[in-house]
């Protein structure tokens, strides 16, 4: 039970890590150093309020899209919830629901953002851009040393 437990708080972590880490890595510029005042707060969890905010920041939304987004993350918890303690769920059936979960979510927030909001939102990539000289997986697998 407990390893099930485990694995389920290990899935939402890591759920809405994906959602909000790229927001955060956003919002700040790049060689910034984190004010020591931050740093005892690492371990509180934020409110659904205070992810909003970072949206609003990150994104630059509108009250309409703050409110939107309030009522898609607040939709997620509530589902993650019922998903949490559903009983009836194996443990690799709940992972495919959480992620399927995260996914939904995405694509919720990303229907409210316009054009430029959406190119900053990439929680899925991590902030990291491929260019286009970068080798892909396919050129690494023909090259002679993998042939």
């Amino acid at each position: 039970m407990f390893r099930k437990t485990a694995l389920i708080y290990a899935s939402l972590g890591l759920m809405l890590g994906a959602v909000f880490l790229p927001l955060a890595a956003a919002a700040q510029t790049t060689g910034s150093v984190i004010p020591q005042r931050h740093a005892k707060n690492v371990y509180r969890r934020r409110s659904l309020d205070e992810h909003v905010k970072s949206f609003a920041k990150a994104l630059n939304l509108d009250e309409a899209q703050q409110a939107s987004v309030k009522a898609i993350l607040e939709r997620q918890q509530v589902e993650a919830r019922r998903l949490q303690f559903d009983q009836s769920l194996s443990g690799s059936d709940r992972i495919g629901k959480f992620r399927a979960l995260q996914q939904e979510t995405v694509l919720r927030i990303r229907a409210i953002l316009n054009d430029e909001q959406r190119q900053k939102y990439d929680p899925l990539n991590h902030g990291t851009q491929i260019s286009p000289s970068d080798p892909s997986l396919e050129d690494w697998l023909k090259s002679p040393r993998h042939n």
